[in-house]
């Protein structure tokens, strides 16, 4: 036992083989969350019906002539793409750790959330460029077909999204498949809206309208999703976190802490915060207890199930690292 480091061992090179052995917490530990598997399988459902009725929705479009059936077959056909992202980031975010991804997959779940804001808004720019040409340039539309999809679309729709809510949604890729078809659904009632109108008025603008307004709010929501994905994959610190009110929550609470330095927390994706920091600890204090308190603290009442915790030993000689005890 060194004296300069109480409670511990220096591991060094002079120590035998199984001196330097980091010690290891006796429960398992896995860094990967519990990925429901329902969430996968109603993702699965999800994309089988949507990409089905996206094929029927566009020849319906091109053949009612109607940017607006156009339009929201790109939304579903964006939406299929992201039901399948979605649906591979749960399949392979279930993988586990290799040799070369100490996490597994699960940055793919926050990938696909990414890609999917970033196409929804290039759909949102296509359509207003297609409909401003439609102002400008009318075309007939042939409201009866036009209504009879727009109808079906929109119960198609509904159903999706009663699936998609069925499921996790603190999921990224959940709420990002959940925006795309709520897009949808707002896009078949505005195609219905559209149909309607043209049936008993003859005005065609209503239709590239309808669109652009539709865009538009659709366009609050991709960003959100935008930021929200962006924010983690930058390994930002999770939204219901502060870290000034956590350092100052285990510094009042965790017996033997003196304080805290080099605090960071960060998601690997939705809904598994991790964190590392340098614990000082007060005279006397037991480093191992400190220990245990603090990741117990993280997991209780903040969440931080994967927490790191390095001893700071004040700058005495041979600096000792406590080592890596990692919370279920």
């Amino acid at each position: 036992m060194d004296k300069r480091c109480p409670g511990t061992h220096v591991w060094g090179h002079s120590q035998p083989e199984s001196r330097r052995a980091m010690p290891q917490d006796s429960h398992a530990h896995s860094h990967a969350p519990t990925l429901r598997e329902d969430n996968q399988r109603v993702v699965f459902w999800a994309f089988v019906m949507t990409a089905g009725f996206m094929l029927a929705e566009l020849v319906g479009g091109l053949i009612a002539g109607s940017l607006a059936l156009i339009a929201d077959a790109g939304h579903m056909l964006t939406d299929a793409a992201a039901l399948a992202l979605a649906w591979a980031g749960f399949k392979l975010g279930r993988r586990g750790p290799d040799a070369r991804r100490s996490f597994g997959y699960l940055r793919l779940e926050v990938i696909a959330g990414f890609v999917n804001a970033l196409s929804l808004i290039a759909l949102i720019a296509w359509i207003a460029w297609e409909a401003l040409w439609r102002l400008i340039s009318p075309a007939p539309v042939l409201a009866g077909p036009m209504l009879v999809i727009a109808a079906l679309g929109l119960l198609v729709n509904i159903a999706v999204f009663w699936m998609l809510s069925r499921g996790d949604r603190d999921h990224l890729n959940i709420r990002g498949a959940m925006i795309h078809v709520l897009g949808d659904l707002l896009g078949s009632v505005a195609a219905l809206l559209a149909a309607g109108l043209i049936w008993l008025t003859g005005w065609t603008p209503i239709d590239p309208i309808l669109s652009v307004l539709l865009s538009a709010i659709l366009l609050r929501s991709a960003l959100s999703l935008l930021r929200a994905s962006a924010h983690v994959l930058m390994e930002g610190v999770p939204g219901d976190i502060v870290l000034t009110d956590l350092r100052a929550d285990l510094i009042a609470h965790v017996p033997g802490l003196a304080g805290i330095a080099h605090v960071h927390v960060w998601s690997i994706t939705s809904g598994a915060p991790v964190a590392t920091l340098e614990a000082q600890l007060e005279d006397g204090a037991d480093p191992e207890a400190v220990t245990d308190a603090l990741k117990l603290r993280l997991r209780e009442e903040h969440g931080i199930h994967h927490a790191t915790v390095e001893i700071d030993w004040q700058g005495r000689a041979g600096a000792c690292v406590l080592a890596d005890r990692l919370g279920s």
